[in-house]
């Protein structure tokens, strides 16, 4: 009988004791969140009381989720710890190397690789799996002492992940919650006590996060079950009554604010600002912010000149109905109830609307500002040294008036805007403290209309999207083949420099302008965390008999991309071959889906999973998200977590993955469009049906899939899918023969690998 694979997520909560310290091979301590319910059954099993467990120097009282009661701890200060989980260095026996350095390869190829670790003579001395745990006993420390100082002060305080804009991705200078809680991911937020600390994150950090906090903070796995909280907002909800919570009120949104508000007001508690930001005041060695000038994305690639989308903007300011309260509603608007404007915080929104592009934040072509647009006015908000002499130039032919960053505040405060009665629009994403700079009887509150327009793309945008990902394709392709050559070859591959060359080839790509986000190279174990990321020094060596996991993509500028390929290199088990071939049934099921209009995504969700919940496999992130066009790799509002209707025109990636933790993890992403589809029938109208494009052309490895597994229609699928890729990418690898004799193996290769020949040898289709 197949031993059964627990997904990321459990449906029941982990049986911890509460806040029990597991000690790891190195030291480093692991706490963790317990619900109420399960604190009160362990109650009951030892007694009715739970006793204090102390641990070397740390002891810890008890806390609930119900009352978030306060621990108190004695740190020993280790500063730089490696946690060191397990060994996931390559099991088999390689072929003895070959000479290093190929006509085909450059002496780059052995950055990070192991045989530059042997020349260096540091081979072995950095743990693969390691991550560095920074001891925040000091930091909490002065956090504590200005909570105190405050003139009222304060019980908790909040650290979001988020920046002023809502940014999911932030620059250096603006990552308050990894200097505070040394935790490095990109989603999570941190809360403070006098007495405790608290790092609420999602599925897709939690064994990242338990290797990285220190002995001072306590792990809430969000979501992890129905006990537990949804979210850092769910768990600060219930904090006990008369609490004082402080947060600087530019990093929440209106939105969660006015939640947060409503929930707590009834026990007594209070949301406070104060007027700085508290990690801002401890943080002795912030890094400064970029200066990098902005630049113009040419009309040829975004599609409609600057001027247009304005002009389509005002016509929608002018479109909204007034803001009538409900006893004024058949009466005459009065001036005061009328949209005027709208103050635009988004990044990405701004970037789009104006047509440019910036270098503020890794991976992200975006800039900080501010943007107001009036019926008579437009006040862009930028530093003078991002606005080189061509930018001052193109502002001024829009008529836009540029003002630095920080003027917003005096701006809104004095009310220097271009009508003196009326609305100004923001967006349930805007700062809370904008908010309430503007005055909530100023604010008109409503979804952003920018990210609409930019869901959905225009012809030149799709057109250059096809491009991109051609050339990307191209790229990921050369990358596999250099790959799988190398490691049959003999060659010990770490997942950084998997990661390095697959860069490497995507920069001799035309338009390319760096990477998308920061890629995931990984093997057997790692590939089970969805966002690890390979560093140089403690990267693993891919293992030739577990999955190789990478998710990247390249920034051009006429597209944004992202893929995943999930490859092996051996002879992989059943086990791995059942969970890989669900995965690829729930990436079909989506590509070939036929829906009508109206349809969301969260509706078509359940295609994605439907394969894997046979055999009692999930996953625990979205099965997908949309995507900018030379802008962010995550884009709304639509998505496959989204009740928003897919419209034609949205792009969107599709990622079901499966993760067997602790030992290897799979994903297969591709990106579509959403297009018109041709169906025999008109059920509710002419044009009324939608479909899928495929805009990925990166083979997918047939080797992990079962055959009796797959229907008649999954296999042609699979055989017409990586065919189109030859098709495709074939005639831009005339000069890389290696890379064309891999594709046309590929294209023309059967599913799985035959039963062991005489002698014990594998025979590979194709």
């Amino acid at each position: 009988m197949r031993s059964q694979s627990l997904p990321l997520y459990h449906s029941q909560p982990p049986s911890f004791p509460e806040r029990k310290d597991s000690k790891s091979s190195s030291g480093t301590k692991v706490s963790y969140y317990i619900p109420p319910q399960q604190q009160q059954q362990q109650q009951q099993q030892q007694g009715g009381t739970l006793g204090r467990s102390n641990t070397g120097a740390t002891s810890r009282t008890n806390r609930t989720y119900e009352s978030h009661q306060s621990r108190s701890s004695q740190n020993s200060r280790s500063t730089h710890r490696s946690y060191r989980s397990h060994d996931s260095r390559a099991s088999g026996n390689p072929l003895q190397r070959p000479p290093l350095v190929g006509p085909a390869d450059s002496s780059s190829t052995l950055i990070g690789s192991a045989m530059e670790r042997k020349v260096n003579g540091d081979a072995g001395d950095a743990d693969p799996n390691a991550y560095i745990v920074s001891d925040t006993t000091e930091r909490l420390e002065e956090l504590r002492t200005l909570m105190q100082k405050e003139k009222d002060p304060l019980d908790y305080y909040l650290v979001p992940s988020e920046d002023g804009h809502n940014s999911e991705y932030v620059a250096e200078s603006d990552q308050r919650r990894r200097y505070i809680s040394g935790f490095t991911g990109s989603a999570g937020a941190a809360l403070i006590t006098m007495d405790a600390a608290y790092l609420i994150t999602d599925s897709r950090y939690w064994v990242q996060a338990s290797q990285q906090l220190d002995q001072n903070w306590t792990l809430v796995k969000a979501g992890a079950g129905p006990e537990y909280p949804a979210d850092w907002v769910e768990f600060l909800i219930v904090c006990p009554r008369g609490t004082r919570v402080g947060v600087d009120g530019r990093m929440v949104t209106y939105s969660k604010v006015m939640h947060i508000n409503s929930k707590i007001q009834t026990r007594g508690c209070k949301m406070a600002y104060p007027i700085q930001n508290l990690v801002d005041m401890i943080w002795k060695s912030k890094p400064p912010k970029s200066r990098e000038p902005v630049f113009v994305q040419p009309v040829q690639y975004a599609g409609e000149s600057a001027d247009s989308k304005l002009e389509r903007l005002r016509d929608w300011i002018r479109s909204q109905p007034p803001d009538v309260g409900q006893f004024s509603r058949g009466q005459e608007p009065k001036p005061s109830q009328i949209a005027r404007a709208t103050l635009i915080t988004h990044l990405p929104s701004i970037a789009y609307l104006l047509n440019l592009r910036g270098s503020d934040i890794p991976y992200n072509p975006l800039f900080h500002a501010f943007l107001y647009v009036g019926l008579q006015k437009t006040v862009l908000f930028l530093e003078s040294f991002k606005s080189n002499d061509q930018v001052t130039e193109y502002l001024s032919s829009l008529g836009i008036e540029r003002r630095d960053y920080t003027e917003i505040w005096n701006f809104l405060r004095k009310r220097d805007w271009d009508f003196s009665e009326g609305k100004i629009i923001i967006t349930p994403d805007t700062s809370y403290t904008i908010s309430l700079v503007i005055s909530h009887m100023r604010c008109m509150v409503l979804q952003s209309f920018v990210e609409e327009m930019m869901g959905r793309k225009n012809k030149t945008e799709l057109d250059g999207l096809r491009r991109a990902y051609l050339r990307d394709g191209v790229a990921f392709t050369q990358f596999l083949a250099w790959l799988e050559t190398k490691l049959s070859d003999g060659y010990d591959i770490t997942e950084w420099e998997a990661s390095h060359r697959l860069n490497e080839f995507r920069k001799k790509q035309k338009n390319f302008m760096g990477q998308a986000y920061e890629p995931i190279s990984a093997s057997g174990p790692n590939a089970a965390l969805p966002h690890y990321s390979a560093k140089k020094r403690t990267a693993s060596m891919i293992d030739r008999n577990l999955p190789y996991l990478n998710d990247s993509g390249g920034q051009y500028l006429d597209g944004t991309c992202d893929t995943t390929r999930t490859v092996h290199f051996g002879r992989p088990d059943n086990e791995m071959c059942e969970a890989y071939t669900r995965v690829l049934q729930g990436h079909i099921a989506i590509d070939q889906a036929i829906f009508p209009k109206g349809t969301s995504g969260y509706q078509l969700d359940v295609l994605a999973r439907k394969a894997l919940w046979k055999d009692g496999l999930n996953y625990g992130h979205g099965t997908g998200h949309g995507f900018g066009s030379f802008l962010t790799v995550h884009e709304g509002p639509h998505s496959f977590s989204s009740r928003v209707p897919l419209e034609p025109g949205n792009v969107i990636t599709i990622e079901p993955g499966f993760y067997n933790e602790g030992r290897w993890g799979m994903r297969i992403e591709s990106a579509l469009v959403v297009t018109p589809a041709r169906t025999r029938g008109s059920f509710g109208g002419e044009n009324n049906w939608l479909c899928f494009e495929r805009l990925t052309a990166v083979p997918i490895q047939t080797r992990m899939v079962k055959d009796s597994m797959l229907t008649k229609e999954e296999k042609m699928w699979l055989k017409e899918h990586n065919q189109k890729c030859y098709d495709l990418l074939a005639p831009y690898m005339k000069d890389d023969k290696r890379a064309l004799k891999w594709l046309r193996r590929e294209s023309d290769r059967g599913i799985g690998l035959a039963n062991p020949g005489p002698g014990g040898i594998a025979i590979d289709w194709g």
